[in-house]
């Protein structure tokens, strides 16, 4: 009988677990690809300007320990309620590992690679896009996997705000004292993150090898 409920359970709310699920991702998706395309350059800048090193990498360290709830609270009276708010604190919290591992994976570049890049007549552009990015990139995707992860875990929180997601389940979970909606809303996120992880990671894999 247990199941045959559970069984039910889930096929009701299978519609519903469909859309949660991609609103998850878009969430997850949409701030990832921000933080992408604002910490590689960050990254490549605190590797070119020394003096500006320590405040970018402090400022994104000190988003990572603010709690989320938190953060999502503090951006609330700019952003109203809803997508917005969500997205941007997202992003906030995926720029430290993009922006850590850009820098560290040029700053890691062998210096007779560089002086041989420059014994050939590369300029600096050319030095940065044809060298030093290529054999960073395993490192860089190494940190576009960690703040993945990181999105996928804290964008279950978006649903206080009114954000969506599969959160949605858990918060209504929780407020009816309800398991099974806390697992529908847990499980496939935990899912969710373990199979964007190995993904990125195989990529990861591949890049490291080529």
């Amino acid at each position: 009988m247990e199941e045959q409920a559970l069984g039910a359970f889930l096929a009701q709310k299978a519609p519903e677990l469909w859309a949660k699920t991609l609103e998850h991702l878009m969430l997850t998706g949409t701030s990832t690809g921000i933080a992408v395309l604002m910490g590689i350059p960050l990254g490549i800048w605190i590797k070119r300007c020394a003096p500006l090193r320590g405040p970018v990498l402090g400022a994104t360290g000190i988003v990572q320990t603010i709690p989320s709830l938190a953060l999502l609270a503090f951006l609330l009276p700019f952003l109203g309620i809803g997508v917005k708010p969500a997205l941007v604190a997202l992003t906030l919290y995926a720029l430290l590992p993009i922006v850590r591992n850009t820098y560290t994976g040029l700053d890691g570049v062998s210096p007779q690679v560089i002086e041989a890049a420059q014994g050939v007549g590369f300029t600096r552009r050319q030095q940065l896009w044809l060298v030093e990015i290529p054999l960073a990139i395993p490192v860089i995707v190494a940190g576009i996997r960690t703040a993945t992860v990181i999105c996928v875990g804290i964008a279950t929180l978006s649903a206080f705000i009114g954000a969506g997601g599969l959160g949605d389940f858990i918060n209504r979970g929780l407020a009816l004292n309800h398991t099974r909606l806390i697992l529908l809303g847990a499980v496939p996120a935990a899912i969710m993150a373990l199979v964007l992880d190995f993904v990125i990671g195989r990529i990861e894999r591949l890049l490291a090898k080529g």
